[in-house]
């Protein structure tokens, strides 16, 4: 929620952004169709992540060659981290080698949506719209999703989360979306502004008791979302604000009365020139993602049992290094799960190669598998939707594509 200071404290803005926030709270309570609560958060990287280097393929015996300085190895002072012998981790991710271990997280490799061109802005929009081209977003799959469940489902009747000034477009639909916006600064109770808003609260007490209930329940979201929140001036930058956003996110999503599904954005993923290999630019996005998906495992407390953390992006980048150090626009890249309901440990690939002859058009990791696949399979095993739902509603025009099965425990 933003921040509300003495002169802009305003009917319409505190009913629009803090009434909406808590209106769960009014939605008739549904038994759940199965004897599992389960959740599911979507982190959307913009800007496009390098699979090659998030998730490099090691045992591949081109890698090396096309990544030439951000190429990492199984030695040196900076190692990646092993996964299965042939594929490797970034070492700026820890907990998700962690959780991997462990068996609650696992990587689909050679992964695309069905565009294939290279524009930031056409490639969202099919991520987010789930649709098989650019041009239609009037709605995003995981709202088409909520949309799909049977009247009266509870995980339907809570709506999706949506965080951010704007609910990314993954969220956004005809199904309930409840907004929440982090705050730049830390909340009013921890600047001594606590005082403040028990004095608007009071007012509006007398005056307006229908915008003193909307701005007391938007008060209450807030301090759900963002206790013990310390000052984002850390010296940490992006891992402190991704850090923060999953902090709040995880807390609304684990209320009793919360929302099911939720959606984040993380920007700049577009790494064009020194990117870096096991230290720079990439790394400290990577890490600040690792640390993110730590907060959802801490804050999510018992509800991570019954949570996937699926974590997407609009396409890769090219397979050999370019002359900044970088990379450009490219196409197969990987998909990341995290949970405790996720079927983890592995590496899930069918590996084109990385020979010229092998690579789409001649410069990119070629793409075996359907995003769309894996996002369906996580959907018919937490949710019970159906394929044909799923291929005509959810994805449009997807009856081809398979979902994938197993992901789930």
């Amino acid at each position: 929620m933003a921040l509300l200071c003495e002169a802009d404290v305003s009917r319409r803005a505190v009913l629009g952004a803090a009434g909406a926030l808590f209106a769960w709270s009014f939605m008739p309570r549904f038994a759940l169709a199965g004897s599992r609560d389960m959740r599911l958060v979507c982190i959307v990287l913009r800007g496009a992540l390098d699979g090659l280097s998030a998730v490099p393929p090691v045992g591949d015996p081109s890698y090396a060659k096309l990544r030439e300085e951000i190429a990492l190895g199984l030695d040196g002072p900076q190692p990646a981290l092993p996964l299965d012998g042939f594929f490797a981790l970034h070492p700026a991710m820890p907990n998700f080698a962690r959780l991997s271990r462990s068996g609650q997280a696992l990587v689909v490799h050679a992964v695309a949506t069905a565009y294939r061109e290279r524009s930031h802005f056409d490639g969202q929009d099919v991520l987010e719209s789930g649709q098989p081209g650019p041009g239609r977003v009037e709605s995003g799959w995981l709202n088409r999703l909520l949309g799909a469940l049977p009247v009266g489902e509870r995980i339907a009747a809570k709506g999706a989360l949506g965080v951010g000034a704007v609910a990314p477009l993954i969220v956004r639909g005809s199904a309930p979306v409840f907004g929440w916006a982090p705050p730049l600064l830390p909340p009013l109770s921890q600047q001594g502004g606590a005082g403040l808003m028990d004095r608007v609260l009071d007012l509006y007490r007398e005056r307006d008791p229908l915008l003193a209930e909307a701005l007391a329940r938007g008060l209450e979201t807030e301090r759900i979302a963002t206790r013990a929140v310390s000052p984002m001036r850390d010296g940490r930058g992006g891992i402190a604000a991704m850090q923060r956003v999953a902090e709040g996110a995880a807390r609304l999503i684990a209320a009793e009365e919360g929302p099911r599904i939720g959606a984040l954005a993380f920007d700049g993923w577009d790494t064009h020139a020194r990117e870096g290999a096991a230290t720079g630019q990439l790394a400290l996005l990577l890490g600040g993602l690792d640390t993110a998906l730590a907060a959802f495992e801490i804050e999510l407390g018992a509800r991570w049992k019954d949570t996937v953390v699926l974590v997407i992006t609009e396409f890769g980048r090219t397979a050999q290094v370019n002359g900044s150090a970088g990379t450009d626009h490219g196409t197969g890249t990987i998909v990341l799960l995290a949970g405790g309901a996720v079927r983890g440990g592995r590496v899930l690939a069918d590996w084109p190669g990385l020979e010229p002859r092998d690579l789409y058009e001649g410069r990119d990791l070629k793409p075996t598998t359907d995003l769309r696949a894996v996002a369906k399979g996580l959907m018919a095993d937490l949710f019970g939707v159906s394929p044909a739902v799923l291929a005509k509603t959810v994805f449009p025009e997807s009856a081809g594509i398979a979902p994938f099965k197993d992901l789930v425990v």
